[in-house]
C-alpha cells in the first residue's frame, strides 16, 4: 500500500514535535511500592509476552529468540499516531541515553499495530527520528495480532464520520513492557513514566 505524501509529512511532524517539546501524557496506573512512580511489576498468574515472528525495519524477518540474552523493551504503537506513541518513543530514546553503555544490554522495540501503512521502509524511517537502538517490527495483520494478544495488548481502528476509509487512527494500549534476558515480562511503565524512573528501573535489572 502507497502511503500518501500528505500522511507521511504528518507523521514526521508529529514526531519532530514530540522531540523537540518533550510531551509528557499522564498514565492511568499509580505507583506500586518499591519501584519508582508508574512502573509495575509482573501481576503473579498473568502471562504477559511469548515466541512472535515478524519484520524489522531493515526487511528481515526475525523472532523473540533473536534477542535472548538482551532485556526486549517493548511498546506497540504506530507511526501516524499524534501524540502517545511520539512523547513515548522521546521518553524511551532518553532512557536510553541516560543508560549510557548499558544501553546495549536492551533490545528497544517498537511493534506496530498498524501494518497495513507500516511498512518496514516506513517503519525505518519513522524510528530514526527517535533513536538509532529502537527496531521497528512490522509483520502480517495475523502476525500482529498474535504478539498484541500475547502481550495482552488492545487496539482498534477508529474512523471519524465523514473520514476517507484509509484515513483512521488507531486506539491502543499505551503500556512500554520490560523483559528479562529469557523472554519473560518484569515490569511494564505507564504513559507518565519520566526518562529518568525509567533509565532507574532498567538499570538496577541489568
Amino acid at each position: 500500500m502507497t502511503i500518501p505524501p500528505s500522511r507521511i509529512a504528518l507523521t514526521i511532524a508529529a514526531a519532530a514535535l514530540a522531540v523537540a517539546v518533550g510531551v509528557f501524557v499522564r498514565g492511568f496506573v499509580g505507583p506500586f511500592e518499591g519501584e519508582p512512580p508508574a512502573s509495575r511489576p509482573a501481576t503473579p498468574g498473568v502471562v504477559i509476552g511469548g515466541p512472535f515472528t515478524l519484520i524489522d525495519h531493515d526487511g528481515r524477518a526475525v523472532t523473540d529468540a533473536d534477542f535472548r540474552g538482551r532485556r526486549m523493551l517493548v511498546f506497540f504503537g504506530y507511526t501516524y499516531c499524534p501524540d502517545i506513541c511520539p512523547t513515548t518513543l522521546t521518553t524511551i530514546a532518553d532512557a536510553l541515553d541516560l543508560l549510557g553503555d548499558d544501553a546495549d544490554r536492551l533490545a528497544p522495540l517498537f511493534v506496530t499495530i498498524d501494518p497495513a501503512h507500516d511498512t518496514a521502509e516506513h517503519m525505518r524511517a519513522y524510528v530514526a527520528h527517535f533513536h538509532p537502538a529502537i527496531i521497528g517490527l512490522t509483520g502480517s495483520r495475523e502476525q500482529i495480532a498474535d504478539v498484541a494478544r500475547a502481550y495482552r495488548v488492545f487496539f482498534a481502528e477508529v474512523l471519524e464520520d465523514g473520514a476517507d476509509a484509509d484515513d483512521y487512527l488507531m486506539d491502543h494500549s499505551t503500556a512500554v513492557y520490560l523483559m528479562d534476558e529469557d523472554g519473560r515480562f518484569d515490569v511494564h511503565f505507564t504513559g507518565s513514566t519520566s526518562a529518568e524512573d525509567m533509565a532507574a528501573t532498567i538499570r538496577r535489572r541489568l
